[in-house]
């Protein structure tokens, strides 16, 4: 088990007039190698949750473990938990801050002290990863277009070597195109790398196709926690919260409605495809 969370609450502006209680008893298990994604409206605790994973916020009360150890214990190393816990931030692109995309992603690997050699390698690793082509490595990453600067702010994590990658909404602002490049290579490194990853999204579709299990978060608690399929079928609940589930739910449901026996739990394209099909085959 990676990272479990007993009973996390956290607190904004406690004590004053201003406070806001952003989550309440949160308590969590996500254990090695799943692919979560965690939805909610703005404000429903999404942005805070994950920044308790890697021990940027610390819980008002409550624990986080990493791999059975207390992060929050005197003698924990924050520092090596954010190596093994990478976080990228919304509109990650905004962090890049070196002449060149090779410079950039050395950064991580560099502060962890690793040798010369190591760094070079694990960062050309990354970049391979990332699908950033040799010829964009000794490039000003002000000069690359918005993909490519997403991704090579994801490989700039990647390079050192996380247990965890949590990506906070890594597809805002592009378009479809770039969404999706963005997503399938999460996918593949998710499948190669054997690694944790969480994502943070508001597209119900995104989540519907890449992840194994949905968190939903509301008014600062997880309210839901299933696989997509056990989420989605609860769309009326969601839509009360703000949310909704994909269009292909809602089509199905509506075929339903018609009298054209179709699967209601169908979340993607393809299974709504494979149900159709079904129909003729009858």
């Amino acid at each position: 088990m990676a990272i479990v969370l007993d009973k996390v609450n956290y607190v904004y502006g406690a004590g004053t007039a201003y406070e806001k209680h952003a989550l309440k008893d949160v308590s969590l298990t996500i254990p090695d190698g799943q692919f979560i994604g965690l939805i909610g409206h703005t404000g429903s605790g999404k942005s805070t949750l994950i920044q308790h994973l890697n021990g940027l916020m610390k819980a008002t009360s409550g624990t986080v473990y990493y791999n059975g150890q207390d992060i929050y214990d005197e003698n924990y190393s924050l520092k090596e938990l954010r190596s093994k816990v990478g976080l990228v931030f919304q509109y990650p692109e905004h962090q890049l801050f070196e002449t060149t995309v090779i410079k950039d992603v050395k950064f991580g690997p560099k502060n962890l002290g690793l040798p010369p050699l190591e760094v070079d390698l694990r960062s050309y690793e990354a970049l391979k990863m990332v699908g950033i082509s040799e010829d964009l490595i000794d490039a000003s990453p002000f000069e690359l277009s918005g993909g490519q600067k997403r991704r090579v702010a994801i490989a700039g994590v990647l390079a050192m070597k996380p247990e965890v990658l949590i990506l906070d909404e890594p597809t805002a602002g592009l378009d479809p195109k770039g969404r999706d490049e963005i997503l399938d290579q999460i996918a593949k490194i998710h499948r190669e790398q054997k690694i944790t990853v969480i994502l943070v999204s508001h597209s119900m579709e995104d989540v519907a196709k890449y992840v194994d299990r949905i968190i939903v978060m509301n008014k600062g608690q997880a309210v839901f926690d299933n696989t997509p399929k056990g989420v989605f079928a609860h769309y009326k609940e969601l839509e009360a919260i703000g949310l909704a589930a994909p269009q292909v739910t809602y089509l199905m449901h509506a075929l339903r409605e018609q009298g054209i026996l179709v699967g209601k739990n169908a979340t993607t394209i393809e299974e709504a495809k494979e149900e159709i099909l079904k129909l003729f085959h009858k």
